[in-house]
């Protein structure tokens, strides 16, 4: 009789710690970030684009407007259920080239580095022009009947449509 005093509590913690165990979120690393030993064999002044290539692997991404810019991207996440996910750890290599494609400068930034842009939503205005919700909602009406039988919509005259 003993024994099960002491058996059912030991069973009940033995089976919290397993469902406490399993909410744990592995991270999810994504990007290609270089190992310290490759980066040591990028040296700026002597290292050109090809051998950068094959040490490093392609780049994540490169600059836009500059071309002789290129980004190695490494984020880590966790993500619980349908939230948006929470950035744990995100790390940047820029490694820029000159001219002749040999490398000029290689930057490392981390989380601590990074800037919040909050777009203006005033400064690029979109061409055309805006309307109000009732100009929508008028401006639909008769758009989307059929045309009348006889009448074509076809502009080439042709009535099984282009290539027909």
């Amino acid at each position: 009789m003993d024994h099960r005093r002491l058996f059912y509590p030991a069973l009940a913690a033995a089976m919290l710690a397993l469902m406490l165990g399993a909410c744990n979120v592995p991270a999810d690393p994504r990007g290609n970030l270089p190992t310290e030993a490759q980066l040591k064999e990028i040296q700026p002044g002597v290292t050109d684009k090809a051998t950068v290539t094959r040490v490093l692997g392609s780049a994540s991404s490169v600059a836009p407007f500059d071309s002789d810019t290129w980004y190695y991207i490494s984020q880590k996440t966790k993500e619980v259920a349908f939230f948006k996910p929470d950035l744990i750890d995100q790390e940047v290599l820029a490694i820029s080239f000159d001219k002749q494609g040999i490398v000029r400068d290689v930057r490392h930034r981390g989380m601590n580095d990074r800037v919040a842009v909050i777009p203006d939503p005033k400064a690029t205005p979109a061409p055309g022009r805006e309307f109000s919700v009732w100009e929508q909602l008028i401006g639909n009406f008769g758009r989307f009947g059929g045309s009348p039988p006889g009448v074509s919509t076809n502009p080439g005259g042709n009535p099984g449509g282009p290539g027909r």
